[in-house]
């Protein structure tokens, strides 16, 4: 059973930083291209970043670009998601999924909160 778990969320000041973990198991972690939505109160869930299997390509929301960054080490099946330049608007739980090479369905963590003072 793949399993997709966060963490490092947690409250920041504006313009501060936190740290994002999500750690895949059941299966090796270069098997999926993997990401990060947000979901704001109220709101839809929407994508913040992406990364290809080997971690050659990434691909960011324009509300994020230059200040997120997304990386993941498969020799650790995690990846990571920096997140620098923080703006209340960042307020939201952040879910991680796992798209499968396979074309199947994709696996998601139950979120992290991450909360931004201004």
């Amino acid at each position: 059973e793949v399993q997709v778990v966060e963490s490092g969320g947690g409250l920041a000041q504006a313009g501060g930083t936190l740290s994002l973990s999500c750690a895949v198991s059941g299966m090796p972690v270069s098997d999926f291209a993997m990401g990060w939505f947000q979901q704001a109160p109220g709101a839809e869930r929407e994508f913040v970043a992406a990364v290809n299997w080997n971690g050659e390509a990434t691909f960011y929301a324009d509300s994020v670009k230059g200040r997120f960054t997304i990386s993941r080490d498969n020799a650790k099946n995690t990846i990571y998601l920096q997140m620098n330049g923080l703006k209340p608007e960042d307020t939201a739980v952040y879910y991680c999924y796992a798209d499968p090479h396979t074309g199947g369905a994709w696996f998601w963590g139950q979120g992290t909160q991450v909360t931004v003072s201004s």
